[in-house]
């Protein structure tokens, strides 16, 4: 299986490799080895529920199709999110900060200057 497949699988648990899951749902695996899949399951409720929503499927091909297009539509969001953070930045722009300073200077020139015309 691609890397690409396995990463809409990859947050459900680090214990277990993404194939063993897609094999654990095909049924490819031997007792003993869905035995282990199944005690770690009972540990984790969170892939526990993903992974009974996955059997739920008729066509157990269309499984990886289904993961890959989980994983672009992800990567879709993300990217989205990503870019309107960059939007919402404020980008380094000096004369912005040169300004504000500027400003701030008149200010404090301009009130020592009425401050010293008002003791007079």
């Amino acid at each position: 299986m691609s890397d690409d497949l396995k990463d809409i699988l990859s947050n459900l648990n680090k214990d277990i490799e993404q194939d063993k899951l897609l094999d654990y749902l095909n049924k490819k695996l031997n007792a003993a080895e869905a035995h282990e899949v199944e005690k770690q399951m009972a540990a984790d409720d969170f892939m526990n529920d993903a992974v009974e929503g996955l059997e739920y499927f008729n066509n157990k091909k269309d499984l990886t199709l289904l993961v890959e297009q989980l994983n672009k539509d992800l990567k879709k969001q993300t990217a989205k999110k990503k870019q309107l953070k960059e939007k919402r930045r404020l980008k380094d722009q000096p004369w912005l900060y040169i300004s504000i300073i500027i400003l701030l200077l008149l200010l404090v020139i301009s009130f020592v200057i009425i401050k010293k015309y008002l003791d007079n």
